[in-house]
């Protein structure tokens, strides 16, 4: 019995120390005794959650680096207000290493980068070791310089432009003539790459992520600064492009002809084409680098080479292809010049440039390829020509007929010069009255006297084949036979309106010069 008691009082104390007390299924519930602390509601366990540890630790957020601002002069971090996580000593972190240290150490490795970076380069692009040795000597010094300005871009980021541009100015001048600008933004992505290799050799865990990140931000502004020294290269390039070719036309189109003539043709890109033409139009309203740069645009697309410059109102190209024969307007067909041991193509079968643009095969095909470039008003194509030297002699022959050519309102756009002969002849050229006499007149009065008198009568009596019979006293088909025949030797058909005023007006200067006819029968 005493054991029962005794055994009661321990349940009874120890349900006084763990404040409850034990109920039956049912039973209603037990006030705490005096004295004792009643568990918060948070504290006590439940079925969804489970039992509560006895102890909970507010862990603090990590904290993630502000990798948008740059390294500071005096190599503390920013830090938000309030923000009491780490310690804030000046030039220190949590791992005892300070942001300047790691600049230090940094300027220290340049050399070391610098030469990483260089065998990078020489791995991973095939073109670096082919460069002389001045050349990759050069890229390395412009490398060291980079990241020697790059530990100054750190401790001065206001002066982030002005150091960037900076790196560049060491570069030897024909350093830029010799890389190309694709080819620097390889050497940057390349030299980028060997250094972040490095940083975590040069950055303790707390630091390297936020070196990585300025290492990224100086790239582009290096890369920007490039792009600033290559356009401004571009544009002295072109401007000294622009007068030497203005140059060159300005030669063709006094008619200076020299040895220096194809070498500075060759300066501004001229590949020496196997034919040459010259072709005339108006400038238009743009200004004359708009037009010229329109021009150089439409010759790409149509794979041609081409020269321009803008004469007072005039625009004269010197168009340089590979012309296959065609019509000249004058019934002779143009001359076909072809390199030696070449095989001519087809006039049908022409090259089809790229863009989508109708295939280049004479000199008409390439005035219609560049005719947007022009004004409104007519374009004249001179004579094709050999080589360079030849273009004086196309641009004459064109620039005449373009003075002329007002008086054929009906000429079509383009028209060649030779198209223009009578006009020409009329307004006292000797070369286009030689022409006439020798390749329309002579050949009809070498061929005998019946096709030149044929001719000459249908012409007078106003093209009419009843009134040339009576004159002559043929029958209208043996006047009709004549005259197929006269333009199988001349090359002119009389029964075109067009063609029967140039013969006209080569048989009147044929007259005028005294050449008689051989014989009569």
């Amino acid at each position: 019995m005493l054991t029962d008691v005794a055994a009661s009082s321990s349940d009874s104390s120890s349900d006084t120390v763990t404040g409850t007390a034990r109920l039956e299924p049912g039973a209603p519930p037990v006030p705490t005794p005096a004295g004792e602390i009643e568990p918060s509601p948070e504290t006590e366990p439940s079925p969804e959650t489970g039992p509560v540890p006895e102890q909970s630790v507010d862990y603090p957020e990590p904290r993630i680096p502000d990798l948008g601002n740059p390294w500071s002069a005096g190599g503390a971090s920013p830090r938000p207000a309030g923000d009491q996580a780490r310690p804030t000593s000046t030039g220190s972190t949590s791992g005892g290493e300070s942001t300047s240290e790691v600049i230090r150490r940094v300027e220290r490795s340049s050399g070391m980068l610098a030469s990483r970076a260089a065998a990078r380069m020489a791995e991973a692009l095939p073109w670096f070791p082919a460069m002389s040795a001045s050349h990759r000597a050069g890229i390395q010094l412009v490398v060291q310089a980079g990241i020697s300005s790059f530990v100054e871009w750190c401790r001065r980021p206001e002066h982030a432009r002005d150091l960037s541009e900076d790196v560049f100015r060491v570069a030897p001048r024909e350093l830029v003539r010799a890389v190309t600008f694709r080819r620097l933004v390889d050497l940057v992505r390349v030299a980028v790459e060997a250094i972040e290799a490095e940083v975590p050799n040069l950055a303790g865990p707390e630091h390297e992520q936020r070196l990585l990140a300025d290492v990224l931000r100086y790239s582009r502004d290096i890369a920007f600064a490039g792009a600033v020294v290559y356009a401004r290269a571009a544009e002295e390039r072109g401007a000294w492009d622009a007068r030497l070719e203005a140059l060159v036309v300005d030669h063709v189109v006094r008619g200076e002809v020299d040895r220096a003539l194809p070498s500075r043709a060759a300066a501004v890109g001229w590949r020496n084409p196997p034919s040459v033409t010259v072709i005339v139009g108006t400038a238009g309203s743009n200004s004359p680098e708009v037009v010229v740069d329109e021009v150089h645009r439409l010759a790409r697309m149509a794979q041609l080479e081409v020269l321009a410059g803008v004469h007072h109102d005039r625009l004269v190209m010197v168009v340089g292809g590979n012309f296959t024969a065609g019509r000249d307007g004058v019934g002779r067909p143009e001359m076909t010049l072809q390199p030696e041991n070449s095989v001519e193509p087809p006039a049908t079968a022409g090259t089809r440039p790229a863009g989508g643009t109708a295939p280049v095969n004479t000199v008409l095909d390439a005035a219609r390829a560049l005719l947007p470039a022009c004004g409104p008003g007519p374009v004249v194509v001179g004579p094709v020509v050999g080589d360079l030297t030849g273009a004086p002699h196309a641009a004459r022959v064109a620039l005449a007929a373009t003075d002329v050519v007002a008086a054929w309102p009906a000429a079509p756009r383009p028209v060649m010069a030779r198209a223009l002969l009578p006009e020409l002849a009329l307004a006292g050229n000797v070369d286009a009255r030689r022409a006439l006499i020798d390749e329309v007149y002579a050949p009809l009065r070498d061929a005998g006297t019946p096709l030149l008198e044929t001719t000459g009568a249908y012409l007078d009596f106003g093209s009419s084949l009843e009134a040339t019979a009576r004159a002559l006293y043929l029958h209208t088909n043996t006047v009709r036979y004549r005259l197929r025949k006269a333009a199988e030797v001349c090359g002119l058909d009389p029964a075109d309106h067009r063609e029967r005023f140039i013969l006209h007006i080569a048989l009147v200067l044929g007259r005028l010069d005294g050449v008689l006819p051989t014989g009569k029968t």
